[in-house]
């Protein structure tokens, strides 16, 4: 009920009325999300995984775009929730933001010198337009050489000996989606090895589990990067 809503009686109307969460929305920004507890993320997951909820037997359906992008303190961990690996799994890609440049924190310094610039802030796309363009990224060619390519990275993971669990066949559908997407950025309407080769770290990196224990973001990718080395390329025509 945190997130998805709930079922209040109303007393004008002597019947039930759903009050919708704030996962009803376009773009849901879970803010340090391993502070939520396990409930929530419950039912965070079956938001990602169905693009719907369900409140008190009844399914609903989200809108259209429904995008996730979740935060989380890499230090603090008192009063905080391991994600389980199926919520893990949902997620396309990790990044992490490093420390910012003294260029970049004078750069903040004189935007908020006068006022906040965040009263500015105005739409830039219409949700229209993001399904739109997900279909246009989705007719990004994909070759058969490509996909075994893609699939033989996974089944990598799975086979190594570094790793005590590889990743699922949705971090490949992932992996294919957002080559698709960087491949359509970059002007082209095919996808390269080099695009999967150069994305799988990002899409890979926080789905597995080394057998060393070993969780560091940059040191999980470096063990998937060696991983990639030894999957042979297409040489094929994959255009």
């Amino acid at each position: 009920q945190d997130i998805t809503g709930l079922n209040i009686y109303s007393q004008k109307t002597e019947e039930f009325e759903f009050i919708p969460g704030p996962v009803f929305t376009n773009i849901l920004l879970a803010d340090e999300i391993n502070r939520a507890t396990p409930r929530t993320q419950a039912a965070l997951l079956e938001a990602m995984e169905e693009r719907a909820v369900t409140v008190d037997g009844k399914s609903r359906e989200l809108g259209k775009p429904f995008i996730v992008i979740a935060t989380e303190n890499p230090v603090e961990t008192t009063g905080t929730f391991p994600l389980p690996e199926a919520e893990l799994d949902r997620f396309m890609v990790k990044l992490t933001m490093g420390d910012i440049s003294v260029e970049d924190e004078v750069k903040i310094l004189e935007r908020f010198i006068v006022d906040s610039p965040n009263k500015d802030i105005s739409p830039v796309v219409k949700a229209e337009e993001i399904v739109e363009a997900a279909k246009t990224v989705r007719s990004v060619t994909v070759n058969k050489a490509v996909m075994n390519y893609i699939v033989g990275i996974s089944d990598a993971t799975r086979n190594s000996s570094k790793l005590f669990s590889g990743v699922s066949p949705r971090a490949s559908l992932n992996l294919m989606r957002i080559s698709q997407s960087f491949a359509a950025i970059s002007g082209r309407e095919f996808v390269t090895p080099d695009d999967v080769r150069y994305l799988a770290p990002f899409v890979f990196a926080h789905r597995i589990i080394t057998s060393s224990g070993i969780s560091n973001l940059v040191e999980t990718r470096n063990i998937i990067r060696e991983i990639i080395t030894a999957v042979s390329v297409p040489v094929e025509d994959w255009k």
